[in-house]
């Protein structure tokens, strides 16, 4: 299968990365020359445009900031999507736009997938990341093999535009558990606890999460760099309580988050690390929340595995 790559990002670099490291026959565009030459040398042909891109490939991949973005790349792309062909979405986006590009696409007989990544930019390096997917299950067993090697654990969720939802809550609640861990840690801080001892007494916890055993490191190095900004936040959580207003849903906690992401933004700017919001908190305190001994930025040390499809699990056929 011949493979194309639109978006070469903190994400889409690396995800397209492990496509190349296993021999996939891929042809690469971004809007940086310098990281498609990148990728170039490392064995990917690049397209001109993304219609030449679907022309020459089976399956076309975006991976992009915004559902704006992605709408562009697609609607260059009917011209030349026709039966057999496939495109994948692997952005954070919109389940209204992603069924209503997919509608475009599947009208010119092509296929549409939603399979966006969770699991951090160190795990998108390794193949290790968890990847979901939507679309008819005919479709999920073509690009299976193609997402095992991108992702270790792939699970499809249905139908084309429940893997966009589901991805929208995770990023709802790694942003919830980030928010608390700023309030934890500076308040220990204030307390005179050690912030070494800290980290770990809450990883050996029931209030330890993969936010802290990863975040909570960049935060105390004072790097606080995850490869993920505050407007991309603003963009995840506005969507899951676009959701929930959607379905009636009287949410507490959200409005709140989104109203801390904006202030963040007011006071820090759009493209602040996202792991920057705990400054607001150390300017309103005074205090300094890092530590000694923690890394700049996260490294799987896992070593890398071909994926597989996670089975769901079913209550037994009466």
């Amino acid at each position: 299968m011949r493979v194309g790559f639109i978006g070469l990002g903190n994400v889409g670099g690396k995800l397209s990365g492990s496509l190349l490291r296993n021999g996939v026959d891929l042809t690469v565009l971004d809007l940086d020359p310098a990281l498609v030459a990148a990728k170039v040398s490392a064995g990917a042909r690049s397209a001109a445009t993304p219609a030449e891109m679907m022309k020459a490939c089976d399956a076309v991949i975006t991976c992009l900031p915004s559902p704006a973005a992605s709408a562009a790349v697609v609607r260059a792309m009917l011209p030349e999507i026709g039966p057999g062909k496939i495109w994948m979405e692997m952005s954070t986006t919109d389940e209204a736009e992603i069924k209503l590009l997919a509608a475009e696409v599947t009208a010119r007989g092509g296929a549409a997938v939603d399979c966006p990544v969770s699991g951090g930019c160190h795990r998108a390096d390794t193949g290790n990341i968890s990847i979901y997917a939507g679309c008819d299950r005919p479709t999920f067993e073509r690009i299976l093999p193609l997402l095992t090697l991108m992702g270790r654990r792939i699970l499809h969720t249905g139908d084309l535009g429940t893997a966009s939802v589901l991805k929208v809550m995770t990023n709802y609640l790694a942003t919830a558990n980030l928010l608390t861990l700023c309030e934890a840690l500076t308040t220990m801080k204030a307390a005179g606890l050690d912030l070494g001892v800290t980290y770990e007494a809450i990883k050996m916890s029931s209030g330890t999460s993969f936010v802290h055993e990863t975040e909570s490191q960049m935060i105390l190095n004072g790097s606080r760099d995850i490869s993920f900004t505050m407007d991309l936040v603003k963009k995840d959580i506005g969507l899951f309580q676009q959701i929930a207003e959607t379905h009636g849903v009287p949410l507490e906690i959200s409005p709140l988050m989104v109203s801390i992401f904006d202030d963040g933004i007011a006071r820090y700017g759009e493209r602040a690390n996202s792991d920057d919001i705990i400054r607001r908190l150390e300017d309103a305190t005074g205090l300094d929340v890092t530590a000694p001994g923690f890394p700049a930025e996260m490294v799987d040390d896992e070593p890398e595995e071909r994926g597989a499809e996670i089975v769901v699990r079913r209550a037994a056929a009466e």
